[in-house]
């Protein structure tokens, strides 16, 4: 039997319950709008100015940047597990220079977007 075979059993059950659920829920549901609960509500509080709010190009950047540089630190753990049997194999020094040039090229990025004032709000 193929190893994929219950993986794809549960990807079409749960796909199956997720769509049987919203469409129960638009059958059994309420459908008396009011004008209290089609208005905006934002946080409790009325909403002030208009919804075509542009946000700053510097929020993207921020956003953009954290995903980043968090991604390449989650490279760190799968590193860190396989480390030690790579020291056994006697690869130990190779993975340790390599992993090193990883983190200075992180680091200079890093130090990159701190020069450009990425991180800096005004």
């Amino acid at each position: 039997m193929n190893p994929y075979v219950p993986v794809a059993f549960a990807i079409i059950i749960a796909i199956g319950f997720s769509l049987a659920f919203v469409g129960l829920s638009y059958y059994f549901g309420p459908k008396r709008p009011l004008a209290t609960k089609t208005s905006v509500y934002e946080c409790g509080m009325p909403p002030v100015g208009g919804t075509g709010h542009r946000f700053s190009v510097k929020f993207y950047l921020v956003a953009v940047l954290f995903l980043l540089f968090d991604l390449e630190a989650v490279f760190l753990f799968p590193w860190a597990t396989v480390f030690q049997t790579f020291v056994r194999s006697g690869n130990g020094v190779f993975m340790l220079v390599e992993m090193g040039i990883f983190l200075a090229v992180l680091f200079l990025g890093w130090i990159y977007c701190i020069k450009r004032g990425a991180l800096k709000w005004d």
